[in-house]
């Protein structure tokens, strides 16, 4: 018995995409991947005419990729947000509070992330909104 294909043109009205990226690897390699995708996808979607939401997570040695004074792809994140629409940044509180008491001095990350109680946490709350995880 044959399964019907539905063309392109065919499929019915999506709902918004919903997609969050984990980073928890401090790696350039990674966080070039995390927002090539992220870049990717948006431009997939308007080009659709789709909604779209991305949020991206750092926490754990991710962090680094938000970090102002250790991340190798900060001029990219730092204005990403803004080049790139529809895409949401967190960085985990508990991972800043960390590196913070490690460092003996408080630690900044870029301005257009928001900070958030608990990267993990955060990713259990968007996979109960039915987000999409990926993990480059």
């Amino acid at each position: 018995m044959a399964i019907p294909v539905l063309a392109h043109d065919d499929a019915p009205p999506h709902e918004t995409h919903r997609i969050v990226i984990q980073v928890s690897d401090n790696s350039e390699g990674t966080f070039t991947k995390v927002l090539n995708n992220a870049s990717n996808m948006s431009n997939f979607f308007m080009e659709r005419g789709e909604e779209y939401e991305i949020e991206i997570v750092a926490y754990n040695a991710g962090l680094h990729m938000l970090r102002t004074d250790t991340s190798p792809v900060l001029e990219r994140v730092q204005n990403f947000t803004v080049s790139v629409p529809n895409v949401t940044i967190s960085a985990c509180g508990n991972t800043i509070k960390g590196m913070s008491k490690k460092a003996g001095k408080d630690i900044e990350i870029v301005p257009n992330a928001r900070v958030v109680p608990g990267g993990i946490i955060r990713l259990m709350e968007l996979s109960d909104q039915g987000y999409f995880m990926i993990r480059p």
